[in-house]
């Protein structure tokens, strides 16, 4: 009962706790995070990240991860998805994959090395600017919204969601799912689980007793 309550207090999750350590010390001075988290009321800083004090879990806000000499991205980032703003500056960077940012929907600042363009392209964004050696990526554009040349991409039955910066999804119309949302009426989730159930114990059995003999063998 005692570790469960541990588990709930923790902020967040594990992963993007893990994201705030991954460099030594403070939100750094003068960072866009570190703005931001001071700009916003019911806010406080652990490590490198900014929280939003007053949610259930705490919802994380800011990421900094500005000098800490990432040469990749770190593992781990895809559990900071509610992240609204994010500084990558003066890190040896040097590919950026759109993937990376799947998720990232309330991303609406991010700061990467001159180097590097802004993910999803400078139509992503409502605005990227340069100062120094950094690009600013601001105003993360919905695409479902802003382009009807979208639309196409997804079947009849679904709608367009945005998934990031660049990215779309498509999210099944009730009561359609499926392969492009094809199949209409109710998921059957009791069926799936049964049979799903039964082919993991009948695998189980079957590599129990094969094991079984191989370890009577002399």
């Amino acid at each position: 009962m005692a570790v469960f309550l541990m588990l709930l207090l923790l902020p967040w999750s594990a992963g993007g706790a893990a994201v705030c350590r991954h460099c030594p010390g403070p939100l750094q001075n003068g960072s866009v995070v570190a703005q931001y988290c001071a700009s916003q009321a019911g806010t406080k800083s652990e490590g490198r990240c900014c929280w939003e004090q007053g949610t259930h879990p705490e919802r994380l806000l800011g990421l900094d991860l500005s000098n800490c000499s990432l040469s990749s991205l770190p593992p781990g980032l895809d559990e900071a998805t509610t992240t609204v703003v994010l500084d990558l500056t003066k890190n040896p960077l040097t590919l950026l994959p759109n993937s990376s940012f799947l998720g990232f929907t309330q991303l609406q600042t991010l700061v990467v090395p001159l180097a590097l363009k802004c993910p999803g392209g400078n139509s992503a964004w409502e605005e990227v600017t340069t100062n120094g050696s950094s690009r600013f990526c601001q105003g993360q554009r919905n695409h479902c919204n802003s382009s009807k040349e979208l639309a196409w991409l997804c079947p009849e039955d679904a709608a367009c969601a945005p998934d990031g910066p660049g990215l779309v999804q498509c999210l099944c119309k009730s009561p359609f799912h499926g392969y492009k949302c094809l199949r209409e009426g109710t998921f059957p989730m009791l069926l799936f689980c049964g049979i799903l159930g039964a082919v993991t114990l009948s695998l189980s059995l079957l590599l129990w007793g094969t094991q079984r003999r191989k370890a009577k063998k002399p």
